[in-house]
Order: C-alpha cells, then sequence, then structure tokens
C-alpha cells in the first residue's frame, strides 16, 4: 500500500466539519435528502450516473467525503484510484467504501499543487468547491495547476453547489445562509459563469449543466502552453 501523507496546513471549516459522526449519515441526509428536495439534483439519478460516466483507467478523487460515488459507480478492476483530501476522516471512510487496499491516499491541500508529476487520465471534484472558501477566483486558481497533471485526452469534471444565478426554493436559502455563516460552505457568489469562464481559459472543451442549484462541469484538452 502506498500512501503519502501531505502537510495539512490551516483546515478549514469546510473540511474540518466532516468528523466520523457525520461521515456516518452524510450519505442518508446530505446526498439522499437534500440533494433531492433542497438542491433538487438527484445523487442517484443525475450525479452518480455523470460520475461512473467519467472514471477513466488512471483516475484521481479530489474531496472524497464519504467515498459514497467511488463505492457504486462500478468503477473496474483495471482502474487506478488515487484519493485526496484534507480531512483525515474522508481519505479513511472514502478507501474503506472503495474497497481497495492498495489505493493511494494524499492527506492535501488542493489549492497547492499535487505531489505527483502523474499524469492522470480522470479527476473528480465533487462537492468540493462550494466548502473551499471565497472569493471564487481563489477556488478557480486550481484550474491552473491541475491542468498539468492531466493526461492531453483526460477529463477534469465535478458538481458544486452555486450561490448566485439559480432559483434556490426556501429550504434552500436557509441552508445555504445557515452553512456560509458557520464558514462549513463559502458559495455565496459562486456562479457558473465564473465557473466555466475559468475552466474555458485552462481547457480547450468545456460543458456544464445546471440541475437545481448544482452545476455538473466537464473539461477536456487542457491548454499547457505557459
Amino acid at each position: 500500500m502506498s500512501e503519502k501523507l501531505q502537510e495539512q496546513g490551516d483546515t478549514e471549516p469546510g473540511a474540518a466539519i466532516y468528523s466520523r459522526w457525520l461521515l456516518a449519515i452524510y450519505d442518508l441526509w446530505v446526498l439522499g435528502f437534500v440533494n433531492s428536495f433542497i438542491w433538487r439534483c438527484s445523487t442517484k439519478r443525475t450525479l452518480l450516473p455523470f460520475f461512473r460516466k467519467n472514471v477513466r483507467k488512471h483516475h484521481l478523487d479530489i474531496g472524497v467525503g464519504t467515498g459514497y460515488y467511488l463505492k457504486h459507480a462500478n468503477i473496474p478492476a483495471d482502474v487506478n484510484v488515487t484519493l485526496a483530501d484534507l480531512n483525515a476522516n474522508t481519505l479513511v471512510a472514502a478507501k474503506e467504501q472503495l474497497g481497495r487496499p492498495d489505493a493511494e491516499t494524499w492527506l492535501h491541500d488542493i489549492t497547492k499543487p499535487l505531489p505527483t508529476k502523474d499524469k492522470f487520465d480522470s479527476i473528480s471534484m465533487f462537492y468540493l468547491l462550494h466548502c473551499m472558501p471565497p472569493p471564487t477566483s481563489s477556488k478557480t486558481a486550481i484550474f491552473s495547476h491541475l491542468k498539468f497533471n492531466m493526461a492531453s485526452d483526460g477529463v477534469l469534471y465535478g458538481a458544486t453547489i452555486l450561490g448566485e444565478g439559480v432559483k434556490h426554493n426556501l429550504m434552500g436559502k436557509a441552508l445555504k445562509a445557515m452553512l456560509n455563516r458557520k464558514g462549513v460552505f463559502g458559495n455565496t457568489h459562486d456562479t457558473e459563469a465564473e465557473f466555466v469562464d475559468a475552466l474555458k481559459e485552462n481547457f480547450n472543451i468545456v460543458h456544464s449543466q445546471v440541475v437545481g442549484a448544482i452545476l455538473l462541469f466537464k473539461a477536456e484538452e487542457p491548454k499547457l502552453k505557459v
């Protein structure tokens, strides 16, 4: 088993909240009820198929949560999977869900370049960006270094909860406001346009779709000229 533990640095509330007890109920509460009825984007009908469709031979998952997507994506045995997160609890939980003792794990701050020169065929980041602190421009800056860890025909994709430019229902408005006050979310001013513009600066092909309050994005053909 290969495991790389990078320096954790300042743990933001968005990562620190994932304690063992919260991880135990996360799939049922967040991926079940909250996604369907508050953010209005079904995990099983929309997010999981999107995750599964884009997993390729050499895969990196950033912001791993409980590992729900890794467990239920039916990833072929010959796919190499690496996990990266700022929280040790989520790495342990996700690796257990994945069921692959040889999976590599990195305790790493994604605002810094990855601790490897490896090129990944696919990089996923589901529900990572809205947990990062504002402004949005500091979040999108990660695209500028992640692209150098992508194969020329690789794909970067993910999903994030938007703060502006979408219609939040009453429960969504209240939950978003509370989580931003607590520092768990940092997405008050996140918009589709800002994420898509940043992706287009770094990739030749960009696709985006908004479902409920969720932005699904996919980027290919990294622009590597400096």
